[in-house]
């Protein structure tokens, strides 16, 4: 085991949740399934197949387009093995992106599961209280 992999069997779940998507985001995707994606893995994005491949492709894929993407965390809770990230995604810095809600099923120290939920942020919005 790579000290690298040593260090990340050490975090909180929470911590691990966040660096999977930090590192997604800035798109090295198969860094960030080498080191917490579990054999096991299955997602439930309704626009692909549910196996860990073709997530990574369609991962891979947006990274390419979307060079420039930033991510932002703006809260990350956790619940005995699952962990809820809720987060501000642009796809580039001109977007003004949407709000997107991560759930994480972890066994092991590795993610087994994950669902994805986002909301597309309108360009104007009667809510004062904004999105986050």
């Amino acid at each position: 085991m790579g000290m690298e992999q040593e260090f990340t069997t050490n975090l909180p779940l929470k911590e691990k949740a966040v660096s999977f998507l930090q590192i997604v985001a800035s798109g090295k995707v198969r860094e960030a399934y080498q080191t917490y994606i579990g054999p096991d893995f299955r997602h439930h994005n309704p626009h692909f197949p549910g196996d860990a491949e073709s997530l990574l492709l369609a991962m891979e894929e947006n990274a390419a387009i979307n060079p420039n993407k930033i991510f932002r965390v703006k809260l990350a809770i956790q619940e005995r093995d699952t962990v809820v990230v809720h987060s501000h995604v642009k796809q580039n810095p001109e977007d003004l992106g949407a709000a997107v809600v991560h759930i994480f099923r972890f066994q092991n120290n590795q993610i087994v599961e994950l669902w994805d939920i986002g909301q597309s942020i309108p360009e104007n919005s009667p809510n004062e209280n904004s999105m986050f």
